[in-house]
C-alpha cells in the first residue's frame, strides 16, 4: 500500500531524530574558512574523499586563499597541489575559471543565488547546495551518492535523478532539517548503511526501513 505524505513525513521526522541521537556532531567534514574556500573544497571532493581533500587544501589555501589570488594563480601550479584528489587537470581548470568569473562578475564575492552559482565553471546543483547550506545557511538538500542510495532504501523516494530526489525529500522533511539531513545520511552511510555491506541488524533505522524489513 502506498504511504501517504502525512505518514511519510512522520516517519522521516523519526528517522531524523534517531540519526541526530546517533550522530550528535554531524556536520560538513570539509575544512574551510570562507565560502570561497568551501566552494573550492567541494569542487575538489568530486570522486574523492573529504579526508584527502582536507590534506590538500591547507597548502592550496595558504598560497591562494581567495578568489583574487586563485584567479591569478598558474593553472599548472593549482594542478600540482591538488594532484592527489584525482582528475586534477579538469579540476584545476574549473577552479581557475570559477575564480576568474567570481572576480570579474561578482567582485571576488561568492554569489548566494542558485541560478548564479550553477553558471560558474565546474559548479553543479549539488555543489551549489553544499555552498548555500553550509556556507550561507540557506536551506537546501545535497543529493550525493549516499543520499541517493539511502533515501531509496528508506523509500523516501523512488527516483534516481538528483533533482527529482531533492524535490521528494523537500516534501518529506521539515525545511529547517534540510541542511542537517544530508550530513546525517552521509555519516550513517559511512558508519552503518554501507553500499557493499549494510549492517541492517545494527541500524537504528531498522524498523523504519522498508528495505531492512524486506517490504
Amino acid at each position: 500500500m502506498r504511504e501517504s505524505l502525512t505518514r511519510k513525513r512522520a516517519r522521516t521526522a523519526e528517522i531524523v531524530e534517531r540519526l541526530k541521537r546517533e550522530y550528535p556532531d554531524s556536520r560538513c567534514s570539509l575544512e574551510f574558512r570562507t565560502p570561497f574556500q568551501l566552494l573550492v573544497a567541494t569542487m575538489l571532493s568530486a570522486q574523492c574523499t573529504d579526508e584527502r581533500v582536507n590534506m590538500v587544501t591547507p597548502v592550496l589555501f595558504s598560497r591562494f586563499p581567495d578568489a583574487e589570488s586563485m584567479a591569478a594563480a598558474p593553472v599548472d601550479e593549482i594542478a600540482a597541489i591538488i594532484r592527489s584528489t584525482g582528475f586534477f587537470n579538469s579540476k584545476s581548470k574549473n577552479i581557475s575559471n570559477m575564480a576568474k568569473t567570481v572576480v570579474v562578475e561578482y567582485g571576488g564575492e561568492i554569489p548566494m543565488e542558485m541560478e548564479k552559482l550553477v553558471r560558474l565553471p565546474g559548479v553543479g546543483r549539488k555543489t551549489a547546495n553544499v555552498l548555500l547550506g553550509t556556507g550561507f545557511g540557506v536551506p537546501g538538500i545535497v543529493v550525493d551518492t549516499h543520499v541517493t542510495r539511502i533515501a531509496n532504501l528508506l523509500d523516501l523516494t523512488r527516483q534516481k535523478d538528483a533533482v527529482k530526489i531533492e524535490r521528494d525529500l523537500e516534501k518529506a522533511l521539515d525545511r529547517d532539517e534540510w541542511i542537517l539531513f544530508t550530513h546525517l545520511i552521509i555519516d550513517h552511510g559511512r558508519a552503518v548503511c554501507k553500499a557493499r555491506r549494510p549492517r541492517c541488524e545494527e541500524c537504528v533505522l531498522n524498523d523504519l526501513c522498508p528495505s531492512a524489513q524486506g517490504i
